[in-house]
């Protein structure tokens, strides 16, 4: 009787130590003992949320947006097309929204709704500047209405934009939905590097992949002015970055050098120098005191005045 609960103990140890090396290595006969459940039992379905996502978990709806007619360009209304890797998207660690209604709007295929954190268009749910931006614009006088159109991808290196890049056809598809709803885009924003700078790109090829997206805006009637930001700066590996940033290196010389090549390319803010370690509250992403340096910078650039490259 002994021997036999000796032996039936020593089977079920076994079976627990084979099982758990079997999960942890997905190796049989956990795979298939796993598919079996699914089959009988069914997926497990996924737990409500208001927000909708695309194949490439691009944010495409949100059950908080407030839907209205979409404004009418007129001379005194920015048209923002904003580009860019994750501190172009919804990243930030502050929220915002329009303070003004209807009068700044989310444009998304082809329907506008009033402005908030996050923006659709954009990866991931939290927080962005743009709309912080776009309340400056109207209390400054400067604009009447402002139109955010994001297009940004957390992590994004600068060749899926250009040409034979996966994001090339949606920039296009942007850039005609923005057409066909009335829209003369008015200001580029282009906020990336941080990747580009861990995957080691080189100067040459970053400028010859941003030049590529340039074109494919210009081939489809985007004659707007394009600022390139010098953003490289995205430390620690947690967010797939280097522990320290060297402020001269090889994509921030391809941003300068861009900058003054002609072609409607404009310097953007320079958030590698602007922002200190508070402003990023992940070393990487823009906290509040960030975005607002961020914001404030953008809205001296746009209004035509000086650039604010310092942090102070």
């Amino acid at each position: 009787m002994r021997k036999t609960v000796a032996i039936g103990l020593a089977a079920l140890i076994a079976l627990y130590f084979v099982g758990g090396m079997s999960a942890r290595h997905e190796i049989f006969p956990w795979p298939q003992l796993s598919a079996l459940q699914k089959m009988v039992a069914g997926e497990k379905p996924a737990a409500p949320s208001r927000y909708t996502f695309d194949d490439k978990e691009r944010l495409i709806g949100d059950e908080s947006k407030t839907a209205v007619p979409c404004p009418t360009q007129t001379d005194r209304t920015a048209v923002l097309l904003i580009l860019g890797q994750s501190n172009a998207a919804n990243y930030g660690g502050q929220r915002h929204r329009s303070n003004y209604g209807a009068r700044v709007v989310n444009a998304f295929d082809k329907r506008c709704f009033i402005a908030a954190s996050p923006l659709l268009g954009s990866t991931n749910t939290k927080g962005e500047y743009w709309t912080l931006l776009a309340n400056k614009l109207i209390a400054s006088g400067q604009n009447d209405n402002v139109i955010l159109a994001p297009l940004a991808y957390g992590g994004s290196e600068v060749a899926r934009w250009a040409t034979g890049g996966d994001f090339n056809p949606l920039l296009v598809d942007t850039v005609k939905q923005l057409h066909d709803s009335g829209y003369r885009i008015t200001g580029v924003l282009w906020v990336q590097g941080e990747a580009d700078l861990v995957f080691g790109t080189t100067e040459e090829d970053y400028q010859e992949r941003f030049m590529s997206m340039v074109g494919t805006l210009r081939q489809h009637g985007v004659e707007a002015p394009v600022y390139i930001s010098i953003a490289s700066k995205c430390l620690e590996p947690s967010n797939g970055g280097f522990k320290e940033h060297v402020p001269d290196n090889a994509i921030v010389r391809a941003q300068l050098a861009l900058s003054k090549s002609g072609h409607g390319i404009r310097e953007g803010v320079n958030t590698d120098a602007l922002l200190d370690g508070d402003d990023r509250y992940d070393d990487c992403h823009f906290g509040g005191s960030g975005e607002e340096k961020v914001s404030q910078a953008w809205l001296s650039l746009l209004s035509g005045g000086r650039r604010l490259e310092t942090s102070g």
